[in-house]
């Protein structure tokens, strides 16, 4: 029977990811409408696109030190509260202000997801794996609701900046339920322990094989967050249906992150899964993109399953590998940090190949070529391997 700390704390883990895609998919849809408004090339949308998720990269080791300096509680409130800044900040009619904005939210992204898989290993460590496909779920909701709801909230408020400044209020709401109603407890820090130095974790080949799957399956997710709906848009969709095809495809990975990990269960490893959810994944992208229109709307239920599904598998390795919170704590500021720097090269690169005149097909065929390099590190990193400390020695398991 589930205690009242853990459902609340279920509860309140649920709602802040809610909050931790809205500020990148919200925008994807009015991309357009920015760069015919606000005067954005292709290039600068790609950086635009690309700094929250470059932010969130490089926030994402600053994670456990702020967890071991403030508690992992507070520094998840001051995250909140810098998510809701920035929000508003992006919508402001000063000069830089929407890149500025959209760099505090990812630095806010990118340290309230690396606190939560550990938060989630110290409270219910028996169960964090399946509790990290329903956190994923949260998080493709609200990207879902972002991409969805984005072109209607700037019909309804009359501007694209009160559409995208409106999502802070969720960031609010979030706030202040986590400040009322977030578990206390006396070992709420997440530690760097100098049994296990971040230089240790670094020396071993497993923390790169979970670091380049999550690096290589988050870019081509934050392509389809920034850039899915304009691709769609030069194949002949309107703004509001393109923009509703990629809340579908979000939608779709409702199911599959919430499954992806009793579906890892099932095998003696992750391995299968992984190849299963990334095939999806690149079937998907050839239907919206490469094959002819009547295929979109199996082809976003097949992105969406790949998706949801690799991301989900994709946090449950941060905790399926580390045999306690605080390395779970420190594989998951390294690996979200290096994985989402590096994924921040996608949005960007995406941006720079549309304005050299490259086509929706050439580019489609480059995400599908990543997604087989990507198959290659979900094989090593899909083993059934773990890293411990408890000897005073970093080691690796194979149990």
């Amino acid at each position: 029977m589930v205690s009242r700390r853990a459902f609340t704390f279920i509860l309140l883990m649920f709602v802040v990811g809610l909050n931790l895609r809205p500020a990148m998919s919200s925008v994807a849809p009015l991309l357009n409408r920015l760069q015919e408004t606000a005067g954005l090339t292709p290039a600068a949308a790609g950086i635009l696109t690309t700094l929250p998720v470059l932010f969130l990269g490089l926030s994402a080791p600053l994670a456990p030190m702020l967890a071991h300096r403030l508690g992992s509680e507070r520094a998840l409130s001051g995250a909140l509260l810098l998510l809701a800044s920035g929000l508003i900040v992006r919508g402001l009619p000063l000069p830089g202000s929407l890149f500025m904005g959209s760099a505090m939210a990812g630095t806010a992204i990118g340290i309230s997801g690396t606190l939560l898989p550990a938060l989630v290993k110290r409270e219910l460590p028996e169960s964090a794996d399946l509790l990290t496909g329903l956190y994923t779920m949260a998080l493709c909701l609200g990207g879902a609701l972002g991409a969805g709801l984005s072109v209607p909230l700037m019909q309804w408020l009359g501007s694209w900046q009160l559409s995208l400044m409106s999502w802070s209020l969720l960031a609010l709401v979030a706030l202040l339920l986590w400040i009322a109603k977030a578990p206390k407890t006396q070992q709420s820090q997440l530690p760097t322990s100098p049994k296990a130095p971040l230089l240790h974790l670094l020396r071993k080949p497993l923390t790169w094989h979970v670091m380049l799957f999550m690096g290589i399956q988050s870019s081509m997710a934050y392509i389809v967050f920034g850039w899915l709906p304009t691709l769609l848009v030069y194949r002949g969709y309107d703004e509001a249906a393109a923009g509703w095809t990629m809340a579908i495809s979000i939608m779709c990975q409702l199911g599959a992150a919430l499954s992806a990990p009793w579906l890892a269960r099932l095998g003696k490893d992750q391995r299968p899964a992984l190849l299963l959810v990334l095939f999806s994944t690149g079937l998907g992208l050839w239907m919206l993109l490469i094959a002819p229109l009547a295929w979109k709307w199996p082809g976003a239920a097949l992105l969406g399953i790949g998706q949801g599904g690799s991301f989900s598998l994709a946090l449950s390795l941060l905790v399926l590998r580390t045999a306690n919170s605080r390395l779970a704590g420190q594989l998951s500021g390294l690996v979200q940090g290096g994985g989402y720097t590096l994924a921040s090269l996608g949005p960007f690169g995406v941006g720079l190949m549309l304005q050299a005149g490259a086509g929706t097909e050439d580019i489609a065929w480059l995400l599908i070529l990543l997604i087989l390099i990507c198959c290659g590190f979900a094989l090593l990193a899909g083993r059934k391997r773990r890293l411990d400390d408890q000897s005073g020695k970093l080691i690796v398991h194979n149990n």
